[in-house]
């Protein structure tokens, strides 16, 4: 099983976020999560506010699209892409669904 799996439209990944890294970027698999290193310092929200822009980013859908659902405090993180299109090839092989 993969880190990611459809929920209608949407995609949720689990991931685990690797704060502080020299630059945002994913970094292969962590178990069963999508591993994700971000630059930003995990304080005042800014690691997970990076993560939600890196992901947008990354899927091409605006921001708000992006949500976390669970982790927000901690490494291991669950997100929501609501009406995430489909995905291209090397993405489905990072996120391991289609």
């Amino acid at each position: 099983m993969g880190a990611g799996r459809r929920d209608g439209s949407d995609l949720v990944i689990d991931v685990r976020v690797q704060p502080r890294a020299s630059r945002s970027e994913f970094a292969g698999a962590f178990g069963d999560r999508l591993r994700i290193r971000l630059q930003a310092p995990p304080v005042d929200g800014k690691a997970n506010a990076a993560l939600i822009e890196f992901l947008a980013e990354a899927f091409d859908v605006p921001r708000a699209r992006v949500e976390i659902e669970r982790g927000f405090a901690g490494r291991d993180k669950r997100v929501r892409i609501r009406g995430a299109g489909p995905l291209a090839a090397h993405t489905r092989a990072l996120v391991g669904c289609e």
